[in-house]
């Protein structure tokens, strides 16, 4: 019996030992509830960043994070558009499951006065972060909706989606929000309607000269009516898109508009200002800021003190003053003695736009070595973004993971850090990062990550984790023009579905642990796996087609058109107009 005892005691010795040495790291974070800041960048290519391997764009203060924490070198996000992404980034579900993916070729919500929108029975972290006694708030882009039925039952807007403070865009920044800028927002079908416009006035206008001539034999009634008829038709939708500014370029401060339209020239000061007033005014509790830039969404707002400084234009000069704005959160974390209590994460929404130009002027960003860009929703370069986490004490610093992650894996990991907990009542496509993170378990808890284009599947990753290969089934593509660009220069956003895509029976395969520019598909004769990948990924699909349920189409044709009884407005109904800011 003494042998036996000495030999426990050998055992358990050592054991304990190592457990003391342990680093306080793990058990530190779920001891304390932390502080979470979420940076999200808005059309930012992962090539554009310079511990992404860009050295021309200057991006200190994001470096810093990474130098600080852990990058994530395959983090993807679930759409490769803005709404779809945020909803999925805010619900940790894909977003075909809520209905915010497209069913057809409006793929992202239009007007703040249309009716779709993340739907309030989906709940977000912050919902749930709210209710773990987090002060929450969102500052900047918002992107998800407004109103359902009314102009102001606000059943899509940040404060019924567990958002205690709300300051920003409710809608996206575009071109059109700067009046010295060419329009963007739906530039194809305007030129439509203007001709359209042109071309009834113009059979309207022969045809009363041809009755005033006594050349054509026209009824003073059927003129009438053709001119009635010329005029609706102008009014139905340049009351609309001719006040795009008024109708979309609004900032508000939770439910009231502060600016209508906004002014521009300010934005970007003030977004900074609320943010750090945010931590100031909530930092002795813990807090959830959701900071989501409007850079570098065109029209690529920058002020003054950043123009003409970086080596890429306008879109160079934009990205290094976001990192700025980065960089004065990060010190106000610091001033505040914060810094390790907080946990920060930085991402773009998608990849960059890499068909945004005007003339010569390359207004979109940069992918590195990826293959395509935003709009595409197989292709590396549209989903895979910068991925980083920083949290010293409790996150290994200056590490890399290439591991395949995913933006809807914030959910679960920041409502585990609160103490919350997930909803039992649907399926959450998010994984807790934090044990990948500490470095407790060597691979993602993703075997298959699925790429959708609105609601169509494109691709589909399988991580073989036995053999560390990432496999990449490719289904549909969007057919390149001019052919052999890297993108769609002909239409200026790529299809998902239609004539400007292809369909591949078998698919295009690639081992992305091989071949991440996705540059060499393989066959059946050059990969001896090729059958039994394929066949593996068709199985996935099928189990996970299993798991989705019809719900409310959220882009549907209806939900995005403007509806005048659903604006919102600074004042009567047209007459929509304030200066709140500028009044103070």
């Amino acid at each position: 019996s003494f042998l036996l005892l000495c030999f426990r005691t050998s055992l358990v010795a050592p054991l304990i030992f190592g457990l003391l040495l342990q680093p306080p790291l793990i058990q530190l974070s779920m001891a304390t509830k932390p502080n979470i800041v979420l940076l999200m960048a808005d059309d930012l290519g992962i090539g554009d960043v310079g511990c992404y391997g860009n050295d021309t764009i200057r991006t200190p203060n994001i470096d810093r994070l990474a130098k600080e924490g852990v990058k994530l070198t395959q983090h993807i996000a679930a759409a490769p558009l803005c709404t779809p992404s945020r909803a999925a980034f805010l619900t940790g579900r894909y977003p075909l499951r809520s209905g915010m993916d497209a069913i057809n070729n409006y793929r992202v919500l239009f007007w703040n006065g249309g009716s779709g929108g993340l739907p309030p029975n989906e709940t977000t972290f912050a919902k749930i972060l709210q209710q773990q006694g987090y002060s929450t708030g969102l500052i900047g882009k918002w992107h998800q909706g407004i109103n359902c039925e009314s102009r102001n039952d606000h059943c899509h807007h940040p404060l019924n989606h567990g958002f205690d403070y709300f300051y920003g865009m409710p809608f996206t920044l575009i071109s059109d929000c700067q009046p010295t800028e060419t329009p963007e927002m739906d530039r194809a079908f305007r030129r439509k309607l203007w001709l359209s416009t042109q071309m009834i006035g113009l059979v309207t206008l022969t045809a009363a000269l041809g009755r005033l001539t006594g050349l054509v034999s026209v009824s003073w009634k059927m003129l009438t009516c053709l001119a009635g008829f010329s005029l609706l038709f102008f009014v139905s939708w340049f009351s609309s898109y001719g006040f795009v500014r008024y109708w979309n370029c609004i900032i508000m401060r939770n439910h009231e508009i502060t600016e209508q339209p906004m002014v521009t020239e300010r934005t970007t000061p003030l977004i900074l200002r609320e943010s750090l007033s945010f931590i100031e005014r909530n930092k002795h509790k813990p807090f959830l800021l959701f900071l989501s830039f409007l850079h570098s969404h065109t029209p690529l707002l920058t002020t003054e003190r950043f123009l003409g400084k970086s080596s890429h234009g306008l879109y160079g000069d934009n990205v290094e003053e976001m990192d700025w704005m980065a960089g004065q959160v990060l010190d106000a974390i610091d001033k505040e003695g914060l810094k390790n209590t907080t946990l920060v994460y930085f991402a773009s929404d998608h990849g960059g736009w890499l068909e945004r130009q005007e003339g010569k002027r390359q207004l979109g960003g940069w992918n590195g070595i990826y293959r395509g860009g935003k709009a595409m929703g197989g292709w590396e370069g549209g989903i895979r973004v910068p991925g980083i986490f920083r949290w010293p004490g409790v996150l290994p610093a200056g590490i890399a993971i290439d591991e395949p992650t995913s933006l809807m894996d914030i959910y679960p990991t920041v409502v585990h850090l609160a103490g919350g907990v997930l909803p039992q009542d649907r399926v959450i496509d998010g994984r807790d990062l934090m044990p990948l993170l500490q470095g407790t378990v060597e691979h993602s808890e993703h075997e298959f990550l699925f790429h959708y284009c609105g609601i169509h599947l494109h691709a589909v990753r399988w991580h073989q984790k036995d053999s560390g290969a990432i496999w990449k089934a490719h289904y549909v593509t969007p057919i390149f023009r001019p052919l052999g660009a890297g993108g769609c220069y002909d239409r200026g956003f790529c299809p998902c579905f239609g004539e400007g895509v292809t369909h591949h029976d078998p698919p295009l395969l690639f081992d992305l642990s091989q071949d991440p520019s996705e540059a060499r598909p393989l066959s059946a004769d050059t990969e001896p796996l090729f059958d039994t990948v394929i066949k593996k990924i068709g199985r996935a699909i099928e189990e996970h087609r299993r798991t989705l349920t019809p719900v409310p189409e959220q882009l549907s044709v209806y939900n995005v058109v403007w509806k005048p009884w659903l604006q919102p407005c600074c004042g009567t109904f047209p007459f929509c107009w304030c200066d709140k800011e500028g009044d103070n």
